[in-house]
């Protein structure tokens, strides 16, 4: 039996090209996965590189790069970048890449409950050790909370129906798998939009469950002060919510995009945008990978530090 593909990496050369690699850098994959963007970085290392894999999912571990002195795996969430970095005695890096989402891993093992194909336990969690899982979600949160989550992460309009419809069903059973889930959602949704509904509620739960858009700001806010001068940060996304975020972060250097200027009128930006255009799959690409279809490449380069002092997250 043919085994199943861990992680199939969206934009790989266009990612690894804009990167810019130098023979002698640091870099960090702070979503290792399947290991494909990784394994590419190396390929365009020497001897003196080096190349950090992170992943908070230690499924993440069977794929990672063996017997290569250039190359350390990372078992932690890119949430605490800085902290790890210093545990490994590394001052600043010249590149980072973040492909964020779900690996095909997480989607196509059914027991971690992120897709609504298959009958599995409400999990949703990347890091198995978490204790807030999308069962808890739905058992315990009120229903102005679930509504928050739908309506937030989801970005559904008919979120305070779904709520309701959520809460009152586990007070009648409790919600334990993805098929009791799907069961009281089909009869509100549209036959033509069920799918997309469908995959607008998992992504929610599985946002709130992950912290994935916290997660996200943190590891925005530490790049500035892990990256160096000249460094990269390369970042696929793969829907509004992320993209919003990271292209109004590489815009402004901070996560409430707030445009901040000096004396003179001059946008104060620790960033350059390095594409102004956002870089998206060929054709091609997505024939040969169709779950790179909303897959959406932004980078920018650190042009200068802030002082590390200054950052209100330097202890995070």
């Amino acid at each position: 039996m043919e085994q199943a593909v861990y992680h199939t990496p969206a934009l790989l050369d266009a990612t690894i090209d804009a990167l810019n690699v130098r023979s002698d850098g640091t870099y960090v994959d702070v979503t290792f996965g399947g290991g494909g963007h990784s394994r590419a970085i190396l390929s365009r290392l020497g001897n003196n590189g080096r190349l950090y894999g992170m992943d908070q999912d230690m499924d993440a571990w069977s794929q990672r790069v063996q017997g290569d002195a250039r190359f350390t795996f990372v078992h932690g969430n890119f949430a605490y970048l800085q902290n790890f970095m210093r545990y490994y005695g590394v001052d600043e890096v010249d590149g980072i890449v973040a492909d964020l989402g779900v690996s095909f891993h997480h989607f196509d093992t059914a027991e971690r409950g992120f897709s609504f194909r298959a009958d599995a336990p409400l999990d949703m969690r990347m890091n198995r050790a978490a204790h807030l899982d999308a069962r808890t979600v739905l058992a315990t949160y009120s229903q102005e909370q679930l509504a928050d989550v739908l309506y937030l992460y989801g970005e559904l309009r008919q979120s305070r129906r779904i709520a309701d419809a959520l809460v009152k069903a586990r007070e009648t059973a409790p919600l334990t798998t993805t098929g009791d889930l799907v069961k009281v959602l089909t009869p509100m949704l549209h036959p033509a939009q069920e799918k997309k509904e469908l995959a607008q509620v998992f992504q929610a739960l599985r946002i709130e469950v992950n912290g994935e858009l916290d997660a996200l700001r943190r590891l925005l806010e530490q790049s500035l002060r892990v990256l160096s001068v000249g460094g990269r940060l390369a970042i696929i996304t793969y829907h509004s919510l992320e993209d919003r975020l990271v292209k109004n972060f590489m815009r402004s250097g901070n996560t409430q995009g707030k445009i901040e200027k000096d004396f003179y009128g001059r946008v104060n930006n620790p960033l350059r945008v390095v594409n102004n255009r956002v870089i998206t799959p060929s054709d091609d690409e997505v024939a040969r990978n169709p779950r790179s279809r909303s897959a959406k490449l932004r980078v920018a380069e650190l042009v200068s530090r802030p002082d590390k002092a200054d950052s209100p997250n330097n202890k995070s």
